[in-house]
């Protein structure tokens, strides 16, 4: 059970100075976009893609900024049940939790879009480049929702469950589902990604790892959800002991990926650089 003995061992704050604590789960944030520009540069070079460190900053800056919004509104929508239409106030209140992974995907490309339409870049190039790096975000993110204790999944006597705290049903070993979702979703899903972006004679068409991506999260999620506790305010739905919103919201993120690749092998639109920008 050592997974248990790390677990308690975990202090979501990664730095205390005074009244000011920077978490793991910032940190998170930080270093995911962080890594993940670096990914979307080396790629970018790798493909022959004309796009400066100035404009890829001012990308990844408008990815933030969606990115975060996103997230928190798809929570407040999808997952408040109710709460926030008495407590609008409680909107706002980041600090106290509660973002929605595929609500912080449609932020990004949201925002990522507006600012590559501002620059002049290729959104559909941009689109690529930032789902290669992309999974490197979901693993630190993932990472630190075990550490936050959050997220866990169904109890389970298998060898790594992992006692967490929070539960308030004494001693139960539950599946590390965090853990899970970081591998599939960061680590596999990253070497899916990277390795089909080593051909550059040409690149892949444009599409390929955007919708590569969306239909590969979609299917990792969805069986995730099988072992993943749903969020206590929500529960399962439509009166099953299955049904979860991550697996609803899953399902059409599958199904845009499916669409994209299907598009973007018909259309076989090659990898453009801001010159050329198209898409």
């Amino acid at each position: 059970m050592w997974l248990n003995e790390l677990y308690h061992h975990l202090n979501p704050i990664a730095l205390q100075i005074g009244p000011l604590a920077i978490r793991w789960y910032g940190l998170a944030y930080f270093f995911g976009l962080l890594l993940a520009a670096v990914v979307i540069h080396r790629v970018a070079w790798h493909w022959d893609i004309e796009l400066s460190v100035d404009d890829l900053t001012t990308v990844m800056v408008g990815i933030a900024f969606g990115l975060i919004l996103g997230a928190r509104l798809f929570y407040v929508v999808f997952y408040g049940d109710g709460y926030y239409l008495a407590h609008p106030i409680k909107i706002l209140a980041f600090n106290e939790g509660g973002m929605s992974f595929h609500g912080g995907l449609v932020g990004a490309i949201v925002g990522g879009s507006l600012t590559c339409r501002k620059l002049g870049i290729s959104v559909l190039t941009m689109c690529d480049l930032a789902a290669i790096g992309a999974p490197i975000g979901l693993f630190f993110g993932r990472c630190a929702n075990f550490v936050n204790g959050e997220l866990w999944g169904k109890p389970t006597n298998l060898p790594w469950g992992v006692m967490f705290d929070k539960t308030g049903g004494g001693a139960v070993y539950r599946h590390p589902s965090q853990l899970y979702e970081a591998l599939l979703e960061g680590v596999v899903l990253f070497i899916i990604l990277f390795a089909l972006s080593r051909k550059n004679n040409p690149p892949r068409p444009q599409g390929t790892f955007i919708g590569t991506f969306l239909a590969c999260y979609g299917v990792f999620r969805f069986l995730i959800e099988f072992v993943r506790l749903p969020d206590v305010q929500v529960g399962y739905l439509l009166g099953t002991n299955w049904l979860t919103m991550g697996q609803c919201l899953s399902l059409p993120a599958f199904a845009a990926g499916v669409i994209v690749l299907v598009l973007s092998h018909r259309a076989q639109r090659p990898q453009v650089g801001k010159v050329d920008a198209v898409g």
